[in-house]
């Protein structure tokens, strides 16, 4: 009778633990199933009431390029010797006035070039605002994760990272915080390359540089749309009256 009892209490223990575990599985189904919750919506009066933080240019620049918010994406390009470099740097001094700016010149490095363009623009009077890197994407993106990183990084040029468009999106999204700005070969009066073409369209800010003027191609403007790098050499390209 002792054996006979003990093959009935297992068995109605095992009919127990067989009810426990459906009653998991049905748990965890309904998990499955249950919707995810989703960010809340925006309403009109909460956009309206939104704070965005943007940059109060100066001058010719907000002429140019109106109110940009703070973070975001820029991309500046434009084929060789149209006064791209000149540009950049010029835009890096307005940009000191408004945080710590880097320059990672991946394809001149600090060639006599670079120092030259870096001397013309004015920049010797932005020390401690402006340092000048050439270092890889991995490095970089370490920089900007530390406490006093950069507010600002120029990235120069686009196709000397060698990013894939997915790769710029990691790297955008793991400093959104910053404002990023891409240097771009050109092909025509496109951007050069696959990825660049993509890079361009996600941008805030695209920046078309050609004769020695800027031209602002969204989604930023300002009243003239256009800045003056170089005027005796716009002048030349243009004709009088730039």
């Amino acid at each position: 009778m002792d054996g006979a009892d003990n093959i009935v209490k297992a068995r109605l223990r095992i009919a127990e633990l067989e009810k426990e575990n459906k009653a998991l599985r049905e748990e965890v189904a309904a998990l499955h199933h249950r919707p995810r919750e989703l960010q809340r919506a925006l309403s009109v009066a909460d956009i309206a009431s939104m704070k965005k933080q943007t940059l109060k240019l100066g001058g010719a620049w907000r002429a140019a390029f109106g109110e940009p918010e703070r973070c975001g994406v820029w991309f500046i390009w434009g084929n060789s010797g149209n006064g791209k470099t000149n540009f950049t740097l010029q835009l890096c001094l307005e940009l000191t006035k408004f945080g710590r700016v880097a320059y990672n010149s991946l394809e001149e490095g600090d060639s006599l070039s670079m120092r030259e363009s870096i001397l013309r623009s004015g920049l010797l009077g932005a020390r401690g605002r402006f340092v000048l890197l050439h270092e890889s994407m991995a490095d970089l993106s370490e920089r900007l994760s530390r406490r006093k990183g950069p507010d600002f990084v120029v990235i120069d040029s686009f196709q000397y990272t060698q990013m894939s468009y997915r790769a710029y999106i990691e790297f955008k999204e793991r400093h959104r915080d910053k404002t990023l700005i891409f240097v771009s070969h050109a092909d025509g009066n496109r951007p050069s390359g696959r990825a660049a073409k993509s890079v361009v369209y996600d941008a805030s800010l695209k920046i078309w540089v050609e004769g020695y003027k800027a031209f602002s191609k969204g989604r930023y403007f300002g009243p003239a749309g256009e800045y003056v790098i170089w005027p005796e050499r716009a002048a030349v390209y243009w004709g009088a009256g730039v």
